[in-house]
């Protein structure tokens, strides 16, 4: 499949996919002419908040069947599925190859990366886990309106008290009341969290035994609606990155859940645990970072190998000048081993041979600290320009960022890499 190779401090990762086929390659270049037209011309609204992301996502679908591949691949999979035909499970989904749902995150990645993560959230996190955890039922119930962006999802499981970590912290509760649940509780920094119509929330199981650790209690998850009794979507916070996705508290007061709104509809087996449903989402999400990654350090690259071919001091291009070759080279060493993660991720999961969880830290713990770097190192480049918003390089920084803390802080994912390797 792949082999890992270290030179000096970098990492190579040597994949058997090494470049994209002429099919994605076509659908790259007219995605480019979508967003050249559609996203780019609204990002400065897009950053304010003045507009939120959902419509152009679902311009988007429309113009490339999109969301009519989606309905038609999930009509198709809940049939077999109702026919009792045993079918891989698959994340929120979107129809099309996987290097072309790759693309479509790296390209909108480098130009509004909120966007793709709003869009990512709720198709990967919210209607995969429905996908991957829930009843039939419940299937046809929230996924039709999920896969095509129809509605909103979001995905909350971090609270104030419990970021990296997660089961642990948390102290959102439910606790039964006859047939039903009643759910108390914050959550924060949800995705998608103030404008969401279907929200997946995970809560410990409080049965009013006083001797169980708090720690140590039955995480459940529930799918929500919005306009709930109980329940308080917050207003959306303001950022230091990533303005183009709305993120946001909610509150549960009381909140009345039916049985039906219990993820697997049942508080037994593998589906109804909320821990090992949450852990298979971290996963995807961490490959996902990559993705993202890999599409600021390309549009950096861009940007930059532009900037230094037109950008003059004493006379000379300062592409001339050893010290800039330098942080451009270093970019493209950052662009192919991040490349050569994606180009992994994608052939292992076409193989069905999935990234485990602490592949997954290694890849979004490298990728994000490379984009982040690349970033910084553009706003180098183009000097007092690079620090002025109106140059792109300004916003691409504070967007990488985000993806060192975003999908669990770096730290933790060092604890997931090497329990991965003390566990062999």
């Amino acid at each position: 499949m792949g082999r890992l190779l270290y030179a000096n401090r970098n990492l190579f990762y040597i994949a058997s996919m090494y470049e994209w086929s002429d099919t994605d390659l076509m659908f790259r270049d007219v995605l480019r002419g979508f967003i050249e037209k559609e996203i780019r011309p609204h990002v400065d609204k897009l950053e304010s908040g003045e507009l939120p992301p959902y419509d152009i996502i679902r311009k988007m679908f429309a113009a490339f069947g999109i969301d009519e591949m989606a309905r038609e691949s999930l009509a198709k999979a809940l049939a077999r599925e109702e026919a009792g035909e045993s079918a891989p499970a698959k994340s929120g989904g979107m129809g099309g190859s996987p290097g072309m749902a790759a693309l479509l995150n790296i390209e909108i990645a480098g130009v509004s990366l909120g966007l793709v993560a709003s869009m990512g959230v709720s198709l990967g996190l919210t209607a995969g886990t429905i996908r991957s955890r829930g009843t039939l039922a419940q299937k046809k119930r929230w996924l039709p309106e999920l896969v095509t962006m129809e509605k909103v999802g979001a995905w909350a499981i971090t609270e104030p008290d419990s970021g990296s970590d997660a089961f642990g912290g948390m102290k959102s509760t439910v606790r039964r009341d006859g047939e039903d649940y009643i759910l108390n509780g914050q959550k924060t920094f949800i995705t998608n969290g103030p404008y969401a119509d279907v929200i997946i929330v995970y809560a410990k199981l409080d049965e009013g035994d006083a001797s169980v650790d708090r720690r140590d209690r039955k995480v459940l998850a529930f799918v929500l609606d919005k306009g709930m009794e109980g329940l308080t979507q917050g207003a959306p916070f303001k950022k230091m990155g990533m303005n183009s996705s709305p993120t946001g508290e909610l509150f549960f007061d009381n909140v009345r859940i039916t049985r039906d709104r219990l993820l697997g509809e049942t508080e037994e087996g593998g589906k109804s645990d909320g821990k090992d449903s949450a852990k298979e989402s971290f996963s995807a999400e961490r490959i996902g970072i990559a993705y993202l990654s890999l599409g600021i350090i390309e549009q950096c690259l861009k940007l930059c190998t532009a900037y230094a071919k037109s950008r003059k001091l004493w006379g000379r291009e300062i592409a001339q000048f050893q010290l800039i070759q330098l942080k451009l080279a270093e970019m493209e060493v950052a662009r192919i081993n991040v490349q050569n993660m994606v180009f992994s991720a994608i052939e292992r999961a076409g193989a069905g041979k999935p990234v485990s969880l602490s592949e997954a830290s290694a890849m979004k713990l490298y990728s994000s600290r490379a984009a982040t770097d690349v970033a910084m190192e553009a706003v180098q480049l183009f000097g007092g320009n690079g620090y002025m918003a109106e140059y792109r390089v300004e916003q691409l920084a504070r967007d990488a960022k985000s993806l060192m803390i975003y999908a669990g802080s770096n730290e933790i994912q060092v604890t997931h890499i090497a329990k991965g390797l003390l566990a062999e």
